[in-house]
């Protein structure tokens, strides 16, 4: 009898529950079919009685757009026939000119980084380029999405940029082409096409660059830090500059990788809890000396990696301060097959608790080195062809029997120079008689800000 009385009360209890809550439930949904029932009667209104002819497809485009852009430009509605495409550029293959684009808080759109080996990056597209026009139209009211649209087509095809420098107009004609984005790669090639790694012979500093983080990115970094170290690497600079990120997963393989142990990232939302991603311990390289290079095109991926190697003590990260993109997108599928949302639900933190995104009038954002070594544009700019005509393949490469047939007119990469000279010091001093440095990297570096 006892036992029967208490079902009762759990039931009653439960429906008391149901009760309360039903209300605001009905009041959601009266609120939802509101607003749908307006916005089905504009567009009624619209297509029966604007006065020139209208396509139903745009306006339905342009309903959607106009809400997102009331949240941030990362925050995107992807039609189910440009699935494909969105999916391939995830992938690190895609079809269009190579640009990493951001449209700032002003509306003006930016390229965060033109993709390595690109038609853009060939061109001499540069980061922090403002695109003002594409073929000849202005895209200064344009959402993001609508600028992407714009840019990418089949490969052969041709896309004018007008785009702003500083003080300075440039128009570039690019072609179109299938990019396969390759993300690890070395200092420079050989004679018969493989990497060198080595920046330094004596004592043997190994170079690789990310230039973006995919899903097979893992993979290959780790076979080239592996290659390198059989070699004969004393000590690794991890070149993440101009890199515009990619998959966090891909990300946080490669710290795993090199963090033995504690906190790798978290990632926190308004309605996503806490997400503490914790360093497994397994396959972890053995320790070497490491620095990491980052600068204003650093986004991302990028800013994670760098920040939670510095956070870990396991790497001194030089440059100039990171780009501010530390925001998460879910991809969420919609019902009937209608496209996905790609939609900001969450901000990365490194594992002291700070917040790698720059929000609205924020002062403190990204990466800052632990050594500051500034570039003017006009030397960045440089350093990008001379780094890009060195990885070139086939590229002849000067000996004694072939002498240069011109003057040397490469300009030093002196955020690239610094982290040798640090790193050439690091190690003498650990082939001396003070104390090696712990395996869980260097405890403490200079700072010069």
């Amino acid at each position: 009898m006892k036992r029967e009385k208490m079902a009762w009360i759990v039931c009653l209890t439960l429906i008391a529950l149901l009760t309360l809550q039903l209300p605001g439930t009905l009041a959601q949904r009266e609120d939802d079919y509101a607003f749908v029932r307006t916005l089905v009667d504009i567009h009624r209104q619209v297509m029966a009685n604007y006065v020139e002819p209208v396509e139903a497809e745009k306006l339905r485009q342009g309903a959607i757009d106009g809400m997102l852009s009331e949240l941030d430009p990362f925050s995107v509605y992807i039609p189910a026939s440009q699935q494909k495409a969105f999916d391939e550029a995830i992938d690190g293959s895609f079809q269009g000119v190579g640009v990493q684009l951001n449209q700032a808080d002003n509306g003006q759109i930016e390229v965060v980084s033109p993709i390595d080996d690109s038609p853009a990056f060939k061109a001499g597209v540069m980061a922090g380029d403002i695109i003002t026009k594409i073929n000849g139209e202005s895209i200064e009211t344009m959402r993001l999405s609508d600028v992407i649209k714009r840019v990418t087509g089949l490969p052969g095809t041709e896309v004018k940029f007008h785009i702003r420098r500083g003080a300075e107009e440039k128009d570039f004609t690019l072609i179109r082409q299938h990019i396969v984005v390759p993300t690890v790669k070395g200092y420079r090639r050989k004679q018969d096409n493989t990497w060198d790694y080595f920046a330094s012979e004596d004592p043997k500093v190994a170079y690789v660059r990310v230039t973006q983080f995919t899903g097979d990115t893992y993979e290959k970094l780790r076979s080239a830090i592996q290659d390198a170290t059989a070699a004969g690497m004393k000590g690794l600079i991890l070149d993440l500059r101009h890199n515009p990120g990619g998959r966090l997963e891909s990300a946080q393989e490669i710290l795993d990788m090199l963090i033995p142990k504690g906190v790798l990232l978290s990632t926190k939302g308004r309605n996503r809890p806490e997400d503490v991603r914790l360093a497994s311990g397994e396959n972890v390289l053995p320790y070497f000396p490491m620095i990491v290079l980052v600068n204003g095109s650093s986004a991302s991926a990028s800013e994670i990696v760098a920040g939670s190697l510095m956070d870990n003590k396991r790497a001194l990260v030089m440059g100039s301060r990171s780009y501010g993109k530390g925001s998460v997108q879910e991809l969420i599928p919609l019902d009937q097959k209608s496209g996905e949302l790609k939609l900001t639900v969450a901000y990365y933190y490194l594992p002291s608790g700070r917040l790698v995104h720059r929000k609205k009038d924020a002062t403190d954002w990204g990466v800052i080195p632990q050594i500051i070594v500034p570039v003017d544009l006009a030397t960045e700019e440089k350093v990008m062809r001379d780094r890009n005509n060195q990885e070139l393949f086939r590229r002849p490469l000067r000996s004694a029997t072939q002498p240069a047939t011109g003057p040397t007119t490469a300009v030093v990469d002196t955020q690239l120079q610094r982290a040798v000279d640090t790193m050439v010091a690091i190690l003498v001093m650990q082939n001396g008689k003070m104390d090696p440095i712990p395996q869980t990297g260097p405890a403490t570096a200079p700072t010069t800000r």
